[in-house]
């Protein structure tokens, strides 16, 4: 296994070396520009479309499986998946596989701009390989929408459950004719109070429109559906959980050589999204409820999964330490619980830290030759909630030793932004080199991707905090030893 990661790395370490450009965020105030007068060409068509909307968790999430075919009569290698302006801020998590070699990658996707008044903006997605005339290929995209849920009504009583509106379009959004497609919405639970139902013969089939079978709703088929085409539905179901949204994550991973430690520690701004409360929140009901566990809106504890070997957490919030939690380890899994100081009701914030070690060598690995380093964490970790759980921003700061150089990376996770600068902490001369990577729109869907860091820490770069310790020691002592000579007395000298 070792041997196995240490091969990955130096693959790693040479391919990001041999395209050092391949990481560069684009910030989303640069993006690519079109003319104002664009129009997506109608190079491609939709032979068959799927799309499923996931609404099991407390963000949707669509996945679109469709085969492309070019129509034009030269080789296309640019697909445009439109947006209405509204939602573009809040699509996240935007992936695209190949449906049929989901691991071949080359898949690269970037948000354009043509008319920032325009209620249209697209997605463009550009293919590994230029599609040639009449070739077809199965695209799988997939994202979520992050607060596009609403409760509706918007308060309810403290044990009331709670209903969610979800409003889309039965057609697919495309920039392209589509030749046959159906829309399928997956539910948490088979309780639908309400959904949009169109009259018989909308679909090619002439059945009822949508068909209703357990938990899922399907609309359509529907054939020679037109670029552009919009069929507004809306639907209302029971989703008596929380909607935990957090605005701003900011994640600190600092890297110890002498001390053999890496330390994470994660500040979290959170709102529960979910219906608020009508009355006042009733303390002796929810002691109660608390015996027969009733399924409720409100957040109660976050389950975190740490990685195998972490120790010595803490959990803390704006009035100090917070003893209601529980830490379990063993040599397979470590679990850390975590009760905030009261339950967050709809409409309520909680704002706390968590912090935790860890060896370092599980991470760190040292290149044969030279004086390279890489290592491998979770871009993020995290409660894992069976709701689910959306971040508006994350911030990651990889905190590595004073003297590192040469500082490199590669993650999968969309970023917006990435920077490096200095961090200074106890005893520092020239100050830590930090990596600083920004991302938004996240899901808890990518809590274990992967950011892998490679830099250079030369030998003599580890010497400079032994040197700064043994520089203050002796300056303490020389001047203890000079006040020491001092003639204080204030007799005559003889």
């Amino acid at each position: 296994m070792k041997s196995l990661v240490i091969t990955a790395s130096l693959s790693l370490l040479s391919s990001v070396l041999g395209s050092s450009g391949s990481n560069t965020p684009k910030p989303l105030n640069s993006r690519p520009a079109l003319p104002s007068n664009f129009r997506p060409p109608q190079v491609f068509r939709n032979v068959n479309l799927v799309r499923t909307v996931n609404l099991e968790k407390s963000y949707p999430r669509d996945t679109i499986n469709v085969i492309i075919e070019n129509v034009d009569k030269e080789s296309q290698d640019e697909y445009f998946l439109p947006f209405e302006s509204t939602l573009l801020e809040n699509v996240g998590a935007f992936e695209v596989k190949d449906k049929k070699n989901p691991e071949k990658s080359g898949f690269r996707v970037e948000v354009v701009e043509y008319d920032p008044q325009s209620p249209t903006q697209f997605y463009r997605i550009r293919l590994p390989e230029p599609l040639k005339p009449s070739a077809q290929q199965t695209l799988s995209i997939s994202y979520s929408l992050l607060s596009s849920l609403r409760p509706l009504p918007a308060a309810i009583d403290q044990s009331d459950k709670q209903y969610l509106v979800h409003a889309f379009s039965a057609y697919s959004p495309s920039s392209y004719k589509t030749l046959k497609q159906k829309t399928k919405v997956k539910f948490p639970g088979t309780e639908i109070k309400e959904y949009t139902v169109f009259p018989k013969g909308k679909n090619t089939d002439g059945t009822e429109d949508p068909q209703k079978q357990g938990s899922t709703i399907t609309y359509g088929p529907y054939s020679e559906v037109s670029a552009g085409a919009q069929e507004p539905v809306q639907v209302r179901y029971e989703f008596t959980k929380p909607l935990l949204h957090v605005s701003t994550l900011e994640r600190d991973l600092e890297v110890s050589h002498w001390g053999g430690n890496l330390a994470t520690e994660e500040r979290y701004w959170t709102v529960n999204r979910a219906a608020n409360l009508s009355n006042h929140f009733s303390r002796v009901a929810w002691q109660t409820s608390e015996y027969y566990k009733p399924a409720s809106v409100a957040v109660s504890s976050l389950k975190m999964p740490l990685l195998v070997g972490s120790l010595n957490p803490y959990f803390t919030d704006e009035i100090g330490n917070v003893s209601t939690s529980r830490f379990r380890s063993s040599r397979k899994e470590a679990h850390l619980e975590l009760k905030p100081r009261y339950p967050v009701f709809g409409g309520w914030k909680y704002n706390f830290r968590v912090g935790w070690d860890a060896d370092l060598k599980n991470f760190l690995r040292k290149l044969s030759g030279g004086d390279g380093y890489v290592l491998k964490v979770p871009f993020m970790e995290g409660p894992k909630q069976s709701e689910g759980i959306e971040y508006g921003k994350v911030e990651v700061r990889v905190i590595l030793p004073e003297g590192a150089q040469n500082v490199k990376y590669l993650t999968s996770v969309p970023l917006v932004s990435a920077e490096t600068s200095l961090h200074y902490t106890f005893m520092d001369t020239l100050g830590r080199t930090t990596l600083k990577l920004t991302a938004l729109n996240l899901v808890d869907d990518l809590r274990d991707l992967d950011l892998i860091v490679t830099y250079d820490y030369p030998f003599t770069a580890g010497l400079r905090k032994p040197f700064a310790i043994f520089v203050g020691v002796m300056t303490v002592f020389i001047a203890a030893w000079g006040v020491g000579q001092l003639d204080t007395s204030i007799g005559r000298r003889k």
